[in-house]
């Protein structure tokens, strides 16, 4: 990870170094920040935050669900966005907006901590590697269950969740997998660590809805757009593993995966064992329209 110059902390640019926080903060001991994954590309016009307003909606959502009061808009986070894009002088980058309880008090009960907002930028890679794009990654299904909505809010980005990422990620990569799938607590299937999922079948998208407790994505929702330009049926169904295995093609989304092909699931194949035509026209579309060469997609580039 390469550092950039600087980092937005509430309302002010301070330089990358300095962008600290104490150790007593109360996100640090209880998971109580929220956060999103955003990803600006570079286009003809110069560096496009892709979605951004969207992103900025969903991370002010995340803080309703914690109460957490943020004293800036969405359209005022996006504007820093930019600003800092700008001065650091990217083309492209990852950005990690993040809203958490800082340091005053200890205790569960965060309501006398001051909430931070920070805004990061810096070069970033596909999360799921360059050879995972093309050629699809191996998962396994995780021995531990997606967060429920009777113990956690899945729809909030919040960092405590993350922990349930953390766990399956690890578990998959010690057994020599690229990433994991979680199941949900009535055994069907949720998302990756990170990433939403999408089942290709007779030529028929299928994917999880939110109440099989699933983050609702921003780069799925984009999946959507994209397959109903492309006149193809995408149907929202509760899906067992056994369905995954004998998928004609599987992909995941999100916006630090973009769109990866899965190519094998606990040893078995999924079918021709490499990236699928379905997922590569997708894929290829949803690059372009990124890149700024789908003027249907316009409104989305900020």
């Amino acid at each position: 990870m390469k550092p950039t110059k600087y980092i937005w902390k509430n309302g002010q640019f301070i330089e990358w170094e300095n962008a600290t926080t104490h150790v007593l903060s109360h996100a640090l001991h209880y998971g109580t920040a929220v956060f999103e994954g955003v990803r600006a590309y570079s286009t003809s016009n110069g560096p496009a935050i892709f979605r951004g307003k969207d992103h900025f909606d969903r991370l002010l959502d995340s803080a309703k669900i914690y109460l957490m009061d943020c004293p800036y808009s969405a359209d005022a986070l996006l504007a820093a966005t930019r600003e800092l894009i700008s001065k650091n002088e990217l083309s492209s980058c990852y950005i990690r907006p993040l809203m958490y309880y800082g340091y005053k008090e200890m205790g569960i009960d965060p309501k006398n901590n001051p909430v931070e907002t920070i805004i990061a930028a810096w070069e970033w890679g596909t999360y799921l590697g360059e050879d995972g794009i093309k050629n699809g990654v191996r998962c396994k299904i995780s021995s531990w269950n997606r967060i429920d909505s009777r113990s956690m809010p899945p729809l909030a980005k919040a960092s405590g969740n993350y922990i349930n990422s953390v766990l399956a990620k690890q578990e998959a990569l010690s057994c020599g997998y690229d990433e994991a799938i979680l199941l949900n607590i009535n055994g069907t299937i949720a998302e990756g660590p990170g990433e939403n999922i999408f089942l290709v079948k007779d030529e028929i998208l299928y994917t999880p809805p939110i109440s099989d407790n699933v983050l609702k994505g921003i780069t799925h929702n984009t999946v959507l757009h994209l397959a109903h330009q492309m006149k193809l049926e995408v149907r929202f169904e509760s899906l067992i593993r056994d369905q995954l295995f004998l998928a004609d093609e599987l992909f995941f989304t999100g916006t630090a995966a973009e769109v990866t092909p899965i190519r094998e699931i606990d040893n078995r194949k999924i079918g021709n064992g490499s990236r699928g035509p379905i997922t590569e026209t997708i894929q290829t579309a949803f690059f372009e329209m990124v890149k700024g060469n789908n003027p249907n997609a316009s409104h989305w580039l900020d």
